[in-house]
């Protein structure tokens, strides 16, 4: 039997690509060969994180003229407001034509992978009947609790909401997104038109793949494929397929990897603070943050988008903190043995590089599924410690008190036992016979198997 040929197709946002990327390798390692389908603009970006394998990168021309979206935007982080999200998404239908001439040159694809956002591959996948199945950048405890919410399997009370079926975590109607827990108010938006398209695309494909690990997830995982479904299948944590960077001979240690030895050196540890690529933070936002990191006496590392700190901050605090305005290797960092702890806005893939890492979690959820990220990460996993804000603003004082206590205080031993012993579970799950390993594996055998007994699955 030839080996599986798979298709994978990314949507155009860093923390839908990335995870993906990893994913594609980790088919390689399984015996598979991979296309990865992308836009021109995105293409010397990918090409470059790929550039070790033999990854197939085909590249297919992203629509112009969209109305609302610059020319030459390919990709969310290059939207002039991340709010133009929905328009990015509904875009990229336009590329079907295209992706469809992409399908029918190639040799026979075993299965297609294609992001939860791009919910029209199932049609194409349909047509040329190739099964589809929808990835996820989060596990499944964000779909189960989304689903359930928008059942309406919850009871709501003066202290927030009661899942039916799982009463025991506390959540709170803001931890969920309007379309789930209150559609009637954003019905006829777009993104209430978008986000409905592929909640249908992806409950008809063939299953899901979500960057989790089992033992994680278990509770969820079980329930998503016994009682909604399609079937998911955990194949994470997705950062453990990236290789670690071999230092070539004339390699130079960033500066900010030099400052976090001579911590280590002092016996200081450090809180590393970094809030993503799509987050906004307001002026007075980014003055509070700034205003904790002092007054609570932490040592940090502040990973910086803008350049907008107050005059004098970065003297103020260069005895125990550093600011950093580049682009840096996240991982790198997190692992570093100085770094114990991780102030951040729980994009799930930081998330998940955090406790791979082995380190506790500050959680401060900011947007779209964030708040169901820092639940997991509190009240679920047990990894972390979460910061308390009034509407979603935090002042400097709730700030400086909860990085005192992930770093320093009591309530940070047994987060730190936990992270240990959850990291180690994460690290086991993606090596060869771990639980993701051998679900990736199951994954690829039963459609690799079922293209060559169907003969009706031949369009090539």
């Amino acid at each position: 039997m030839a080996s599986p040929h798979i298709l994978v197709f990314p949507f155009m946002a860093k923390g839908h690509t990335f995870p993906m990327l990893q994913l594609a390798r980790l088919l390689l390692c399984h015996g598979a060969n991979v296309t990865l389908i992308t836009t021109p603009g995105n293409r010397p970006f990918i090409s470059s994180c790929l550039s070790d394998t033999i990854i197939s990168v085909i590249d297919i021309p992203f629509p112009q003229d969209v109305q609302s979206i610059p020319p030459g935007v390919e990709s969310t982080d290059k939207l002039p407001d991340i709010s133009l999200w929905p328009d990015l998404v509904a875009a990229t239908k336009l590329m079907q034509p295209h992706f469809e001439q992409v399908l029918e040159s190639l040799p026979r694809i075993s299965f297609m992978i294609t992001d939860c956002f791009l919910g029209w591959t199932l049609d194409s996948a349909n047509k040329y009947y190739i099964p589809r199945v929808a990835c996820y950048p989060m596990g499944t405890f964000q779909l189960c609790l989304a689903h359930l919410v928008s059942d309406g399997c919850f009871v709501a009370g003066e202290e927030g909401i009661k899942l039916v079926d799982f009463p025991w975590i506390k959540m709170k109607r803001e931890d969920f997104e309007p379309i789930f827990i209150d559609p009637e108010s954003v019905k006829g938006t777009k993104a209430y038109e978008i986000t409905i398209e592929q909640i249908r695309a992806n409950s008809k494909s063939h299953g899901s793949v979500v960057n989790t690990f089992y033992e994680l997830e278990s509770v969820f995982n079980d329930f998503w494929n016994s009682k909604i479904g399609p079937r998911a299948w955990c194949v994470g944590p997705l950062s453990m397929a990236e290789p670690q960077k071999i230092k070539s001979a004339n390699y130079q240690t960033p500066w900010w990897i030099s400052w976090l030895d001579q911590m280590r050196e002092a016996g200081k540890p450090v809180l590393y603070v970094a809030f993503g690529t799509q987050v906004e933070i307001s002026q007075a936002q980014f003055r509070e943050i700034q205003i904790a990191l002092e007054k609570s006496g932490v040592n940090f590392l502040w990973l910086v988008r803008k350049n907008e700190l107050d005059d004098g901050f970065e003297e103020r605090a260069k005895s125990r903190g550093t600011v950093v305005k580049e682009w840096v290797d996240q991982r790198e960092i997190l692992e570093h043995e100085t770094v114990r702890g991780f102030l951040c806005h729980c994009g799930w893939s930081s998330v998940m590089e955090s406790i791979c890492a082995k380190v506790p979690i500050l959680a401060w959820p900011m947007m779209w599924e964030q708040p169901l990220n820092a639940r997991m990460v509190v009240d679920v996993a047990g990894v972390g410690l979460r910061v308390e804000g009034c509407n979603g603003f935090v002042e400097s004082e709730a700030l400086a008190k909860a990085a005192k206590e992930l770093m320093e205080g009591s309530a940070s031993e047994e987060v730190r036992k936990k992270a240990e012993e959850v990291g180690g579970a994460a690290v086991k799950a993606v090596e060869e016979g771990g639980s993701s390993w051998k679900a990736l594996d199951q994954l690829i055998n039963e459609l690799h198997t079922r293209i060559h007994s169907d003969n009706h699955l031949t369009y090539n």
